[in-house]
């Protein structure tokens, strides 16, 4: 219960992935965005498996600073889809897909974030519990579905909401709002996970 109740502590608070899916929600993709999702679920399994099995030995600061950078780009690159995207209510509401299979798996691989929350439950949590071998691929598995409920559900919610908006400029507005959300997460991420590492002297 408690590897469950952290996580679903941290994966189900607002951030770039979850952002992203309220974003497609609101504009109609999350159908659509089944993919991104996917991709989600698919880079928490692979980081809790990777650090199931390799341990924390493999994780060294100066590695988290550079995916950092790296993931700060991507968000920030997502962020500028969403922001240039259009809405046409007279077609059929639909914005750009950017919101893809690759998108939700790269974005979640460079998330540092990503990679701190799954830390402490491979390394820590799950040996604590006796969780290895193939309990550990079944673990993996259901929080991966986890991870991928997260923007799923905030999919939905922006959903609802989405349908009862019939003004264009109103879901932009909405658009631009979360796109700046973004470059803000990206902002946090790189001054915490990038730049006081290297200010510090620690890499």
């Amino acid at each position: 219960m408690e590897v469950v109740a952290y996580a679903l502590g941290v994966m189900y608070t607002p951030g770039p992935v979850n952002l992203l899916g309220l974003n497609a929600g609101l504009n109609g993709q999350a159908k659509t965005s089944l993919g991104f999702f996917v991709g989600v679920g698919m880079a928490m399994l692979t980081l809790f498996l990777l650090f199931g099995w390799a341990g924390a030995a493999w994780v060294r600061d100066d590695m988290l600073a550079a995916v950092g950078a790296v993931g700060c780009g991507y968000i920030l690159h997502l962020a500028i889809k969403v922001a240039r995207s259009t809405i046409d209510l007279g077609v059929v509401r639909k914005a750009p897909r950017v919101l893809l299979f690759r998108d939700g798996l790269v974005m979640q691989l460079c998330n540092p974030k990503a990679m701190i929350a799954t830390l402490p439950i491979a390394t820590i949590q799950f040996p604590a519990a006796g969780v290895h071998g193939a309990g550990l691929l079944l673990w993996s598995l259901g929080l991966a579905v986890l991870a991928f409920g997260a923007p799923g559900s905030y999919a939905l919610v922006g959903s609802v909401v989405g349908r009862r908006i019939e003004n264009p400029w109103l879901l932009k507005g909405f658009s631009l709002a979360m796109a700046a959300l973004l470059v803000w997460v990206a902002i946090i991420i790189g001054y915490e996970h990038v730049w006081l590492p290297l200010a510090s002297g620690e890499l």
